[in-house]
């Protein structure tokens, strides 16, 4: 009768709501003062100037135009013709990033830490960038592991696709090979000239780069980490991110407002509010499941183990 009882109280135990925890990393897990947005602005703007021959006149519109319509800077550079290698421009962009801005974030630590579930990051940005912003938050050892442009760009994923099934875990960097030319292709699309028009008839070149807010860049980093979206729940600053989260089904978090916009469940004016703004997170215990030792193989254990994702 005793073990009845304790069985139909671990049947009465409520689930938790949520299996993982998906991060966005800058501006979400730091705050847009520490100044690091702007400067990776200017310093992608040089790029353009000193890299691509781009005229230092036009860099302000083309990235406005680029990161509005493609989610990031590079998607849009190699979606309107430009080559380049993928290691050198995030080299280019964050080698001289203030990192010194970033100190380590004891509270968010024990937050993280004190959260049951499964947490990884989901950035745009390149592993070593990710890599060193976690480690000046001393925030390393707090996610299962990074998902970011090496994941889900690998090194032979250089022309555009729409299989969503032809990307693997290969290597540790995407590169392009940049042409004699200073990195423009045969044809440069006019993507100023473009929205100049009034009524404009041509389309807007594709991207072979896979990068949120695309719906395909969120399906694959749901299939690469195995998470299932309705026991999801994704944190970011952009509210593009969030409803694109939303539309694929996950729950979503938008981070640096109170003000709660269409396609987002909840609200965090800071991450450290969290027990706040989400108070559910902390009320399900989460016990560890473990292998009983001697009840057969190794491989009977519970918990499913998910190596680091880059």
């Amino acid at each position: 009768m005793e073990m009845e009882n304790e069985n139909a109280i671990k049947q009465q135990a409520p689930r938790p709501k949520y299996d993982c925890l998906l991060f966005d990393l800058d501006d979400t897990l730091y705050p847009l003062n520490s100044g690091l947005a702007h400067e990776i602005v200017q310093n992608i703007q040089d790029y353009m100037v000193e890299k691509l021959g781009i005229e230092p006149s036009k860099t302000e519109e083309l990235t406005n135009l680029v990161y509005n319509n493609y989610g990031t800077t590079i998607a849009g550079l190699r979606a309107i013709g430009y080559a380049f290698d993928y290691e050198e421009y995030y080299s280019f962009i964050h080698g001289k990033l203030p990192y010194e801005n970033l100190k380590p974030d004891p509270v968010l630590r024990n937050l993280l830490l004190s959260l049951p579930y499964r947490k990884l990051i989901f950035t745009n940005a390149d592993k070593v960038h990710a890599i060193k912003a976690l480690k000046r938050l001393g925030l390393e050892d707090c996610f299962e592991g990074i998902i970011c442009f090496e994941t889900l760009n690998p090194v032979h994923k250089s022309t555009v696709s729409g299989d969503e099934d032809d990307t693997e875990f290969v290597g540790s960097k995407g590169t392009q090979a940049t042409p004699a030319n200073g990195g423009k292709s045969s044809e440069i699309f006019d993507i100023i000239e473009h929205f100049a028009q009034s009524d404009p008839t041509t389309e807007l070149p594709k991207t072979p780069i896979i990068c949120k807010p695309s719906e395909h860049a969120f399906k694959l980093t749901l299939k690469l980490a195995n998470l299932n979206p309705p026991r999801t729940l994704f944190f970011d600053d952009s509210v593009r991110n969030i409803q694109a989260a939303k539309r694929v089904g996950l729950h979503t978090a938008l981070v640096g407002t109170s003000h709660r916009v269409k396609g987002a469940d909840f609200a965090v004016e800071s991450i450290h509010n969290l027990k706040e703004a989400l108070p559910e997170l902390w009320e399900t215990e989460i016990k560890p499941q473990v292998a009983i030792p001697g009840t057969g193989t190794e491989t009977e254990k519970l918990a499913v183990e998910t190596p680091v994702i880059a």
